[in-house]
């Protein structure tokens, strides 16, 4: 995933680009706002970059595919690479002759016919045009899952972290969790490198703990609400948490990692593809 957020983006000067799209006089007047789903371990992470195949890469792709101009997106959620997504929000402005161009189902449908199979539009919603995914969001949902068996999980391998027994203590981990929640510096949960590029002060409404059965597997779910995350927090948060679990710690140690404000301090970074950005609220 990253759980980390992008810094905003703004259209292009299409006029200084030398392609065919909007003039200076026509800005944007309305906000659409689409709700994708995609398979992470198919895409270099969410962030657009050179040469490799990315989320924001194929969506502004199709986007310029229909509009024959660039067009810039903004995401509620910039996953790393390998973290899928059921339900992050990408946001772009139109005019509105560009927008009553077509119906939504008929934007719907175009865009899922230009991008790869992995990624779908799941719903597209017209907003005003002070819409933002990423800033006008108000939290984001995330969840990890892990199986605990003996054997690898056939179907679910994809989506998840398999851990073999011997058993997590679950008590201890739903103990451990609960340090998490509330207004923290998460600079000991995410990469380093990063730690230095702004404020890592986060604050973190809900890391729940809960079983489910799928596919014939059962599952352990780490749910984790919050505002917004730094690069690979939820990650790192859930590898501190197997820690506890594995009774190589005991429950307090968060309160003693998030104090040390050091990365080293933390557990090890749980893998990229047992990591889904769920929702985002508004």
């Amino acid at each position: 995933m990253t759980d980390k957020q992008p810094a905003g983006n703004s259209a292009p000067d299409t006029a200084e680009s030398g392609l065919p799209g909007l003039s200076p006089a026509d800005t944007p007047e309305t906000v659409v706002a689409l709700t994708v789903a995609y398979q992470g371990s198919c895409f270099s992470g969410f962030a657009k970059q050179d040469g490799q195949c990315t989320v924001q890469g194929e969506l502004e792709q199709a986007l310029r595919t229909l509009y024959h101009h660039e067009i810039a997106t903004t995401g509620a959620g910039r996953t790393d690479a390998g973290v899928h997504a059921l339900g992050n929000v990408v946001s772009f402005g139109l005019t509105q002759a560009q927008f009553d161009e077509r119906s939504v189902e008929k934007l719907q449908s175009s865009l899922n016919a230009l991008v790869p199979d992995a990624l779908v539009v799941k719903k597209i919603e017209q907003k005003p045009a002070d819409f933002s995914a990423r800033f006008s969001a108000q939290a984001r949902e995330y969840r990890y899952r892990i199986v605990i068996s003996q054997t690898p999980p056939l179907f679910l391998e994809p989506y998840v972290w398999w851990i073999k027994p011997g058993p997590l203590d679950i008590t201890a981990m739903k103990e451990a969790a609960l340090l998490f929640e509330g207004e923290h510096d998460f600079r000991s949960f995410c990469v380093a490198k990063s730690a230095d590029l702004g404020p890592t002060t986060r604050r973190v409404s809900r890391v729940h703990l809960f079983s489910t059965q799928h596919l014939g597997e059962q599952n352990l779910v780490v749910q984790v609400i919050g505002n917004a995350f730094l690069h690979s927090m939820v990650r790192v948060m859930v590898g501190t948490l197997v820690e506890v679990g594995l009774r190589k710690q005991p429950p307090s140690w968060i309160g003693e990692v998030l104090e040390a404000r050091d990365r080293r301090c933390a557990g090890q970074t749980a893998p990229a593809k047992g990591l889904t950005l769920w929702r985002v609220l508004y």
